[in-house]
């Protein structure tokens, strides 16, 4: 019973909790609490104080993004102030501290708020499953806590980012749709935790038509499992199939029936653009390491410059800017 009071009062004071200090402070005696009681072994004052540092470093995070939104304060630098003669500053009063000040380095940032960009919804549902559950299998709520706050965090950003679909005819196009896999186990979101997928009707409704001229080659990846549905979006971009070359990956990757260890891209055809002169035609396999994920070599950009040589040259779904190709993507910024 008086273990259930502290944990109330500690829930309390954190949401009352207004500053950054505080919050850190709650957070600090909520760890030492949670390592007494492992040397103590007493596993349910354990799962309390865990529970209750997650809860004091979400309650962080927010207070953090409150901070930089309305002060500019990250890891320290300028906080206001009347501007000296010197150059320096005269530092507000009431000036918040600083992080480095307050004893948050920038782990401890990071993690408090990919913490606060769970939704408290999935916050609460997370952490109900996991007290549910007892052993080291429960102790990885913190981890997967974290990475639904770095997916979030990431979907956040890229939705700030301007994405606009590019001007102009394209001959030569280069895709790589963001698959979604309809089939994947509930709750799996292994895609999703690298980037955004689409489904297969928003893939076919994107307006690539309106960008390519009566004669065009398409340059398109598709993976195993998605091979027969990535013709209808060939059929619903305007293209005609034609024939494909296989990227040979170094190691082997994830496959319900078989490890996964090359991807597919076709090569499709619109009106009567002309083939690649035979001696600018590479071979049909490409053997090159495996990069981060969905990340492909630099060396099918050198191939297609080589097949299609100062034709104008186009990237969906663009993770980065290239020399002479326009780019639609909302991972393609300025390097």
């Amino acid at each position: 019973m008086v273990a259930l009071v502290k944990y109330e009062a500690a829930c309390q004071a954190l949401a009352a909790a207004k500053t950054v200090d505080e919050a850190k402070g709650l957070r600090d005696k909520a760890e030492a609490m949670r390592a007494y009681a492992r040397q103590a072994k007493n596993k349910g004052l354990e799962v309390d104080a865990a529970e209750i540092r997650m809860r004091a470093e979400r309650r962080l995070g927010e207070l953090i993004k409150a901070q930089k939104a309305t002060v500019g304060l990250a890891s320290g630098g300028q906080r206001g102030g009347r501007k000296k003669k010197d150059g320096s500053r005269e530092e507000p009063a009431n000036a918040p501290p600083t992080l480095a000040e307050a004893g948050i380095d920038k782990k401890l940032s990071s993690r408090a708020q990919k913490l606060a960009a769970v939704s408290e919804a999935q916050f609460e549902s997370m952490v109900d499953d996991w007290r549910g559950r007892v052993g080291k299998e429960a102790e990885r709520v913190t981890v997967n806590l974290l990475r639904e706050g770095e997916i979030a965090r990431r979907d956040a950003d890229l939705a700030r980012r301007e994405v606009s679909w590019p001007d102009g005819k394209y001959p030569v196009i280069y895709a790589d749709p963001p698959w979604r896999y309809e089939g994947a186990a509930p709750g799996s979101r292994a895609i999703e935790n690298h980037y955004p997928t689409m489904t297969l009707e928003d893939i076919c409704a994107l307006p690539v038509p309106n960008i390519v001229p009566d004669d065009a080659v398409l340059f398109m990846w598709a993976t195993s499992p998605m091979l027969a549905v990535s013709f209808d979006v060939l059929s619903a971009w305007g293209f005609t199939y034609r024939t494909c070359m296989v990227w040979v990956k170094n190691m082997w990757g994830m496959g319900s029936y078989a490890r996964q260890q090359h991807e597919i891209l076709l090569i499709a055809k619109r009106g009567a653009l002309p083939t690649p002169e035979p001696s600018n035609r590479p071979s049909s396999v490409v053997e090159a390491p495996r990069l981060e994920h969905s990340a492909k070599p630099e060396v099918f950009y050198e191939l297609i410059e080589q097949m299609y040589p100062g034709v104008p040259k186009v990237e969906l779904f663009a993770r980065q800017q290239r020399d002479g190709w326009a780019v639609f993507g909302n991972q393609a910024v300025a390097p």
